[in-house]
């Protein structure tokens, strides 16, 4: 999928201009979002219903997860950081998010997808669901998912085709999910290219799979934030926006980082590593019942240029090694010339 590296590094240095809370609500004066949260109770886990086996090696899945010192039998809910297509868990989260949650003493893991997320979804999917069966195990508590791009949208596969997660899963906090697709995905595929692109057409027989009937599970509380200038996952604009997702509910909210913060400026990259607004919702996500409120971001956040846990000074060198690494990562293999077909449990087959 293109990347527009150096607009994205001249918008993030441009001062985001100060607008309203969502639904036009004044936002409440809340703590900064670079303080200490009190420790939340401990979430009990409930039994599992059917445990549906994984095909990938557990020597791959074990190597692939990476957490904190913490996350057994923590005293918080842990936090996994789920990175997107073309990159991976180090060049997209060690200078953003995990200095963050480091600073503000949440535990975490990461969880590095095969081929930079190249691979099919079906099988980066697997990953997810390792990852949130072993952080539930080690820390007895329910996880609590960051995801950006397609990391916010692999474990909605994950949650809909292995139930006996939905139990061990908080939240799932997508950034720039790319949940319906994107047009940018057929201009890529007119030669072979990846089957994780293949997959992210807006007509996907994945993505047909993955939003048959519904969208979202009651058990786990949704938040989608996105940006409306987002150059990847194409169109997200209106309520047709690709990253929303279709559905009602308390458990369910869609946000735009505009919707915070009229003249925020965030890109797609951007939302998912440094931009503020984006970051205070899921902050914000994290740290009460349910999904995030818009109504509970503090105005000051459309002033801030960076998220917290970002070094304004190392920026520029971790975007471009960011962007350096997407555009390697999209002329590596592999390469095929149609889509991966869906797995037989998808179909019903076994």
């Amino acid at each position: 999928m293109r990347l527009h590296v150096v607009c994205a590094v001249l918008s993030a240095v441009v001062l985001q201009a100060c607008g309203g809370g969502g639904d036009g609500a004044t936002p409440s004066a809340a703590a900064p979002v670079t303080e200490r949260p009190a420790a939340v109770a401990p979430t009990p886990i409930a039994p599992a219903p059917n445990v549906r086996p994984l095909e990938t090696p557990s020597f791959n899945l074990a190597a692939s997860l990476r957490c904190s010192p913490g996350v057994d039998n923590a005293t918080r809910t842990p936090v996994l950081l789920v990175h997107g297509t073309a990159t991976n868990a180090r060049n997209t989260f060690s200078w953003n998010y995990v200095p963050q949650l480091e600073k503000i003493g949440f535990p975490y893991c990461t969880v590095d997808l095969p081929q930079n997320g190249m691979g099919d979804i079906q099988v980066a999917a697997e990953y997810v669901v390792y990852a949130v069966r072993e952080m539930a195990r080690r820390s007895q508590q329910k996880v609590q998912i960051i995801g950006h791009s397609q990391g916010g949208m692999v474990p909605r596969w994950a949650l809909r085709f292995w139930p006996d997660i939905r139990a061990q899963v908080d939240d799932l906090v997508s950034l720039s999910g790319s949940h319906h697709g994107t047009l940018d995905a057929h201009a890529l595929c007119v030669l072979p290219c990846s089957p994780a692109i293949w997959q992210q057409r807006d007509s996907s027989v994945f993505l047909a799979a993955l939003n048959k009937d519904f969208e979202t599970m009651p058990e786990v509380a949704y938040t989608s934030v996105y940006t409306m200038l987002d150059e990847v996952v194409v169109p997200n604009l209106g309520t047709g926006a690709s990253s929303r997702l279709r559905g009602t509910g308390s458990h369910l909210v869609n946000v735009a980082t505009q919707d915070v913060c009229p003249l925020n400026l965030a890109d797609h990259l951007l939302v998912g590593t440094s931009d503020a607004v984006a970051y205070a919702l899921a902050f914000d996500a994290i740290t009460h019942d349910g999904p995030a409120d818009p109504k509970r971001i503090a105005r000051s956040v459309c002033t801030q240029l960076f998220m917290p846990g970002v070094d304004p000074l190392g920026f520029p060198f971790d975007f471009l090694n960011l962007g350096t690494g997407v555009a390697a990562a999209l002329l590596s293999p592999p390469k095929v010339d149609r889509e991966p077909e869906l797995k037989c449990y998808v179909t019903g087959g076994c």
